[in-house]
């Protein structure tokens, strides 16, 4: 398992029935998790002291019950900072397991020696962006949601980015690298957190067991003669880290080289020493 295990401004404090208790910054909050299948006695006092409790409801979906939570705040990660608010289903606009990724993905940058161009699909709030772009990567980044890109800027900016060389996109994924494949643009690292079920800005519908993989090989016409990386990421239950890694195996590996890696993702549990599973990854290393 690939552990998010560098951070200071966030912990996951607790894990029971089906909820987390996690500290973003100086904020307690408890959300649902999945994961979180087995009942434990919630000894640690904050499950008392929260500032905000995300409840499931039983009709799917789920509301907010704030105690004493800004409308917006800050975290960091190493050089990076992020703005975070509560949305309407339970996310805070970050991600926190991802910076098992981030550290691999800088890393694959900084020590290559040469100007590094990174496509990050299906970019959300930046994070990824933010955390190559510190590396020294010239960063596309695309998302079908105008808010969303709008908020990677301003994640950007608070990490010092504002005049990095990051160009933001509002479009749909599979069009864009269409277009780019078209234009004979190439990139020397991908990136891709694709959804399970989304629609793009003019409604087209993605769906990821019938997408995802005809869209990773689509993605390796835009790949440079002499690629970096290829990340692929998935929250989608069904998508086991050997089913990314046999995609991309097929669909990269076989025309690239490198290697192939996939794992789940997670995050440490402060009060026990457990580790929380949060998703899965593949990776492709061209180099080495």
């Amino acid at each position: 398992m690939w552990v998010a295990d560098g951070w200071k401004d966030y912990e996951v404090i607790d894990t029971s029935n089906g909820e987390k208790l996690e500290r973003w910054g100086k904020y307690i909050l408890v959300r649902p998790d999945p994961q979180v299948i087995w009942d434990t006695p919630r000894q640690a006092p904050q499950w008392k002291n929260k500032n905000a409790h995300y409840h499931r409801s039983s009709k799917g979906g789920g509301q907010w019950e704030f105690f004493n939570l800004p409308e917006q705040w800050d975290v960091s990660y190493k050089d990076l900072k992020f703005h975070l608010k509560p949305f309407s289903f339970k996310h805070t606009g970050l991600f926190p397991e991802q910076a098992a990724n981030w550290d691999w993905a800088s890393e694959q940058i900084r020590n290559a020696g040469r100007p590094v161009k990174v496509l990050n699909l299906f970019a959300y709030t930046g994070g990824a962006t933010a955390a190559c772009a510190k590396a020294g990567a010239a960063v596309t980044h695309v998302d079908a949601s105008k808010g969303m890109v709008a908020w990677a800027k301003e994640n950007a900016a608070a990490s010092g980015l504002a005049d990095a060389p990051i160009r933001y996109l509002v479009d749909d994924c599979v069009k864009f690298v269409e277009r780019e494949i078209r234009r004979g643009n190439v990139y020397d690292g991908i990136i891709m957190d694709p959804p399970s079920y989304g629609r793009g800005p003019k409604g087209e519908v993605w769906k990821i067991e019938d997408k995802v993989f005809p869209f990773i090989s689509l993605c390796t016409k835009v790949l440079s003669d002499n690629p970096l990386f290829y990340l692929v990421n998935s929250y989608t239950t069904g998508l086991q880290p050997a089913v990314l890694a046999y995609m991309l195996g097929i669909a990269v590996k076989a025309k690239f080289g490198g290697t192939v890696r996939a794992d789940e993702l997670g995050l440490p549990v402060s009060s026990n020493g457990l580790v929380l599973p949060c998703g899965a990854s593949g990776r492709v290393n061209f180099i080495g």
